[in-house]
């Protein structure tokens, strides 16, 4: 899959791969993804079956109505996330067989700040977006979770929040409250920078050395993606997992005239 558009002072071209699996524990997949226009995202639903998949897919069926914007903002963002909210609270009132169910919605976009195109990432709970460059990986995101607060106030190492029995908590997600609160952060993009937005299928059991490894070894976003989900279910897949990878590329001058494009925007956001 491959995207592209023109930034301020150079063509981009975005590559993405995305892969899941339902993992070796679970009969059924809760996890969704979208990755369409200028919008990647990921959603690990909570709720049992049926509702942990239809609240994940709500949010993605929302998100998927402002993905084409030619125009799209952080509060865009931020505004449809809450809209996804209210509908998964509003089904679960609906269908008593649905109470409880919930998502969490990570992710990437290309918006529009001050006239150029930024990337904004969001989260709601604990499903991560990392930014690989220069053969270094950072995790953008902080979990909203039990085991970070535990992992924050130094009671247990990252390893250990990996295997803790709290580790499913999470303490933000969508469908809990009526208000709903998202993390964002914007910053300008660089050229041969990947992402990877996964869900906890794969932080729970490939280390962030591993992912990173992982992610230095391929250059095509889909085998990358597919090889992460492979590592997680052969380390032992107790949870869905799924992957999304996306690639900045730079786009020779001289071929830019004949590359389709895609206007995307910007914002900011603490």
């Amino acid at each position: 899959m491959t995207i592209d558009h023109l930034t301020e002072t150079a063509t981009m071209s975005l590559r993405v791969g995305a892969a899941t699996d339902v993992g070796r524990v679970r009969d059924h997949n809760e996890d969704a993804a979208l990755a369409e226009h200028s919008v990647f995202l990921v959603a690990d639903g909570m709720g049992g079956h049926a509702a942990g998949e239809v609240a994940s897919q709500m949010v993605i069926e929302a998100m998927r109505e402002i993905a084409s914007r030619d125009a799209l903002t952080v509060d865009d963002l931020v505004a449809q996330l809450d809209l996804a909210n209210t509908r998964i609270i509003d089904e679960a009132e609906a269908k008593p067989e649905r109470r409880g169910m919930g998502t969490t919605a990570t992710g990437l976009a290309v918006v529009n700040a001050d006239g150029a195109d930024h990337w904004a990432v969001f989260n709601v709970g604990d499903s991560r977006v990392y930014r690989f460059i220069d053969g270094q990986l950072t995790r953008v995101t902080v979990d909203h979770s039990e085991v970070q607060e535990l992992t924050d106030a130094g009671v247990i190492t990252e390893a250990e929040a990996r295997v803790h029995p709290l580790r499913n908590v999470v303490t933000r997600s969508l469908g809990v409250t009526p208000t709903l609160e998202v993390d964002t952060w914007v910053f300008p993009p660089f050229p041969g920078e990947r992402f990877v937005i996964c869900s906890d299928g794969l932080t729970n059991e490939v280390g962030d050395d591993d992912i990173a490894w992982i992610v230095g070894q391929q250059d095509d976003p889909q085998q990358t993606a597919e090889e992460l989900v492979r590592a997680a279910v052969e380390h032992g897949g107790r949870d869905n997992v799924t992957v999304i990878v996306v690639a900045l590329d730079a786009v020779d001058e001289e071929d830019s005239e004949t590359v389709p494009r895609t206007t995307f925007e910007p914002n900011t956001g603490e």
